[in-house]
């Protein structure tokens, strides 16, 4: 092995170990955090292993609902002490499931509507078809904080104000542009012939899309499925303008709440961010060995 390729070959190894460690951090510094009591985590200089581990904050997040939060307790409350809970931490659990109800109901409604679209422009030719591409793809450059108020009357004249399926729909809107952009290119990447054949065969249009294409297209819709339970398990700015009772808060809106109170406590917050991230990592790690095909497909034709 030469000199200069044992050099570049070291150089990628530290550029990847430092980038991997770039993006980790966060993650890592949220783990150890939620571990430690807030003396722990503002003291100095910090330290990235707790000295005390505690899983009192996660206690404190399951046993939320039966703590009375007063105005007198609120303002006395310690969160050096570690006794110190937030005064919405009870809506924390119940806005977890409405993140929930919310991400799968985009997930099953937005793959009804974009995989039958990008089925259609990709294989069958009709008059507007190239108009349609570009004027869906137009559609997500538009920043979504331009479109907060055009959804926010919309979703009033609805009278869908502080209920879930009005961030259901929004969400819709905001994920059924990209999720068809990515199923277009993966049905165009697969031959024609398939689609010819299976029409001979004396198969439907729609026979053709899910016994023919749909199989094939596993990676693809893998990938879609993560990008909408994502935006819609992430999303805080339409939560925020549609959502004002516990009842249809989602869990970024909860947990920012946690930050307006008589006092801060760090490690709480920390700890209902672990738990926020529960979810996304484990249907990540379910379908990881699809997730780059399926976002790479049909990119390279040939």
């Amino acid at each position: 092995m030469s000199t200069a390729h044992f050099g570049r070959r070291t150089l990628l190894s530290i550029s990847s170990l430092l980038f991997i460690a770039y993006v980790l951090a966060p993650i890592g510094w949220l783990l150890s955090s939620s571990l430690q009591s807030e003396a722990e985590i503002t003291s100095v200089p910090p330290h990235w292993v707790p000295h005390q581990p505690t899983a009192e904050n996660f206690t404190a997040i399951f046993k939320a609902k039966d703590h009375v939060v007063t105005y007198e307790t609120r303002r006395e409350g310690d969160s050096n002490s570690g006794g110190f809970i937030p005064s919405t931490a009870q809506n924390l659990l119940p806005s977890m499931w409405n993140s929930f109800i919310v991400a799968f109901a985009v997930v099953v409604l937005n793959l009804m509507v974009s995989v039958p679209a990008a089925y259609a422009l990709a294989k069958i030719r009709f008059i507007g078809r190239t108009s349609s591409i570009y004027i869906m793809l137009t559609s997500r450059v538009i920043p979504d904080i331009a479109l907060v108020v055009p959804f926010f009357l919309l979703v009033q004249k609805l009278g869908l104000l502080d209920n879930l399926l009005s961030l259901i729909i929004t969400y819709l809107a905001i994920t059924v542009p990209f999720s068809v952009f990515i199923l277009l290119g993966y049905f165009e990447s697969l031959p024609d012939e398939l689609d010819k054949a299976a029409r001979v065969d004396g198969c439907s249009r729609f026979q053709t899309l899910t016994l023919v294409f749909l199989p094939l297209a596993l990676p693809s819709l893998v990938a879609v499925v993560l990008f909408a339970f994502l935006t819609s398990w992430n999303e805080f700015l339409l939560a925020l303008m549609f959502t004002q009772t516990p009842a249809s808060q989602t869990m970024p809106i909860v947990v920012a709440s946690f930050a307006s109170d008589f006092n801060i406590s760090f490690s709480f917050i920390n700890a209902a961010g672990v738990l926020a991230i529960i979810p996304p990592v484990i249907i990540a790690i379910m379908f990881e060995r699809y997730i780059v095909s399926g976002l790479t497909a049909g990119a390279v034709k040939g």
